[in-house]
């Protein structure tokens, strides 16, 4: 049987921009993507510790170094710049695997640099 795995998380991320005129995403730091080992268009669930929202999208690459984290299209009404944010990714795996595996995670500072 497969389940659905947690395999990446972003955590304690801060809103940098919303764009609501754009056709739709989250823009993620590259360099934050690839420590939380998260492909620019991949399926990601997105948690506003603030408001509650919660809502999926995919992720374009954003500039890396820039600590970018921006709401684009629709998804920008779901959180204000400077609101905490978690980042979720998901993989489908065989239930006898997803035992042995742990989830990534990366927690973030106020600036959206990974803590040391």
């Amino acid at each position: 049987m497969l389940i659905e795995f947690c395999k990446s998380k972003i955590a304690h991320g801060t809103i940098t921009e919303a764009e609501l005129h754009y056709e739709g995403s989250i823009t993620v730091d590259q360099n934050l993507l690839d420590a939380a080992d998260i492909l620019p268009g991949e399926k990601v669930e997105v948690l506003n510790v603030n408001n509650g929202n919660r809502f999926t999208t995919y992720t374009i690459s954003g500039e890396p170094g820039s600590g970018i984290l921006c709401l684009n299209g629709p998804a920008a009404r779901l959180g204000l710049v400077g609101d905490q944010i978690i980042i979720l990714s998901y993989g489908l795996v065989e239930q006898k695997v997803a035992k042995k595996l742990s989830t990534v995670v990366i927690h973030l500072d106020e600036n959206n640099n990974i803590k040391k």
